[in-house]
């Protein structure tokens, strides 16, 4: 039973993610948390397999590799809380445990980080672009192909520190993060530019966080819901029921973006879903969006995802699947 600042109470444990990304992401969460609560918030770093294997992700799954750790300690009781990026987070929920908040979304945008400031259209003939996603050697590939230019997509991992140095170094061109990841690490004045979402769109979630607590626990999850962000979570919830309905993981080259359309008086009104599933060579691409209005329930979102997914799947969707290879 959570109770309200009484002086006395233990702290609450969060559990992380060791990396410095992490780390901060459950930092701002803490913070939060105190000021909602009064109550102390420590941070309980746990290692996850995702972060010890030094495989691709796509080789090793990808979905759920960073989660199950933390999920598993949530399961034990060994910490009250957790804090993931949501698009790390497989698409079906344990019954045991409770996404409490989904709080307001950082840019969900790609970004670049080139040498001499380059930015995507000024990349050099041959350039060679550092990322961990087939969703976006797909579009990035995809884009060269329409716009005449060369590139070569290079598979990495490591942390933010790690895939910059390559670039530092010499070692590539540029590599592609997440705007959201550079933003809380404070980092993001190192981007030499952003991919806009017409030509890449995001992993479904990107830029979105997941606190997540034991269901059993009525009364953290509640507290914990105050943090919630409704059209967040309406948003990434179409965007994962379609990543579902594709039966996709995250590691798949899937793209995905729900929001509100970009002008016009009905435009707070209506939701517009952008997907893409496609080769990671980026020779075929399937992309599609889907317009209604902006869903208020968890049903209404996941029936916007699934109306788009099948439509996708339609026009060939399903024979991309399996283009998981780096």
């Amino acid at each position: 039973m959570t109770e309200r600042a009484s002086g006395t109470e233990r702290p609450l444990r969060l559990g992380t993610r060791r990396s410095k990304l992490a780390m901060a992401q459950s930092g701002h969460v803490a913070e939060a948390v105190r000021r909602l609560t009064g109550r102390s918030v420590e941070l309980v770093e746990i290692t996850t397999y995702g972060d010890t294997s030094r495989e691709h992700l796509a080789q090793i799954g990808g979905t759920g590799v960073f989660v199950t750790a933390l999920r598993d300690a949530l399961l034990a009781g060994e910490v009250d809380f957790a804090v993931h990026s949501l698009k790390d987070l497989p698409t079906t929920q344990p019954d045991d445990l409770v996404l409490a908040a989904i709080p307001r979304r950082e840019d969900p945008r790609d970004a670049l980080v080139a040498r001499d400031g380059l930015t995507l259209d000024r990349l050099p003939r041959g350039a060679r672009v550092g990322t961990g996603s087939p969703r976006r050697m797909a579009q990035l590939n995809a884009y060269a192909r329409s716009h005449g230019l060369q590139i070569e997509t290079v598979p990495i991992r490591g942390n933010v520190d790690t895939r910059i140095g390559f670039v530092r170094d010499g070692e590539l061109d540029a590599v592609v993060l997440a705007a959201a990841g550079l933003n809380r690490i404070g980092r993001i004045g190192e981007a030499t530019g952003f991919l806009p979402v017409d030509a890449v769109l995001p992993a479904p979630g990107q830029g979105a966080l997941a606190v997540e607590c034991p269901a059993a626990d009525a009364a953290l999850a509640a507290t914990l819901a105050e943090l919630d962000d409704p059209y967040t979570r309406a948003a990434v919830t179409a965007e994962r029921s379609l990543l579902a309905a594709l039966e996709a993981g995250c590691s798949a080259p899937v793209g995905a973006l729900a929001d509100h359309l970009p002008a016009g008086e009905r435009a707070v009104h209506e939701m517009r879903l952008r997907g893409v599933v496609g080769t990671t060579d980026g020779s075929t691409l399937v992309q599609l969006s889907i317009t209604g209005p902006v869903p208020s329930s968890h049903d209404e979102a996941v029936a916007l995802g699934r109306e788009l997914a099948s439509e996708m799947l339609a026009k060939g969707a399903a024979g991309l699947m399996g283009e998981r290879a780096l």
